[in-house]
């Protein structure tokens, strides 16, 4: 009897044991505390960009563009016969991963590199047709969605203030 007891109580613990697992899967884990981390302008950031770059590129999905694709499309535009070392330069891009960027982009026929005729060593970007069609859509899904919402959050004068306060550590620090 002795025996049959002691492999009750065991089963018994090995069930509470399995039930317990299973609540503490389905409970959600504490979040780890950050300490001076939340502190750090740095970190803090990193951790802004991340949602603005995620909220973007769902708001990007029908176009499948890419922050950094979506920029040097708008510089394309706004700087038309400019080579592309300038561009990359301008959007901070090391130049293996600004070709690689290209290449996806004429790929797409959203832009294309013509040898300049100034210096025939270098290129200058244009938008195509498509590319200009793409970029104008782009535009409207940026300002009705991704803008927008971080209007909404922020509210006129504080997006001003940040602007401000971002353009004043990327000029100066």
């Amino acid at each position: 009897m002795t025996v049959s007891k002691t492999a009750e109580k065991s089963s018994e613990k090995s069930g509470d044991a399995a039930k317990g697992r299973k609540d503490a899967a389905d409970a959600q884990p504490e979040a780890l505390q950050l300490g001076e981390l939340s502190e750090q302008l740095g970190y803090v950031l990193k951790r802004a960009q991340l949602k603005v770059f995620e909220n973007f590129l769902r708001c990007m999905a029908s176009l499948q563009l890419t922050p950094a694709q979506f920029s040097v499309l708008l510089l394309v535009e706004k700087n038309p016969g400019r080579n592309q070392t300038e561009v990359a330069s301008t959007l901070g891009i090391l130049r293996p991963n600004f070709v690689a960027l290209l290449d996806n982009l004429e790929s797409r026929d959203l832009c294309a590199r013509i040898r300049s005729t100034n210096d025939r060593r270098s290129h200058i970007l244009v938008l195509t047709d498509k590319g200009k069609a793409v970029l104008t859509r782009a535009k409207k899904l940026v300002a009705t969605k991704h803008e927008s919402r971080l209007n909404e959050l922020l509210g006129q004068a504080n997006r001003e203030a940040l602007l401000g306060m971002l353009a004043k550590i990327a000029n100066e620090f």
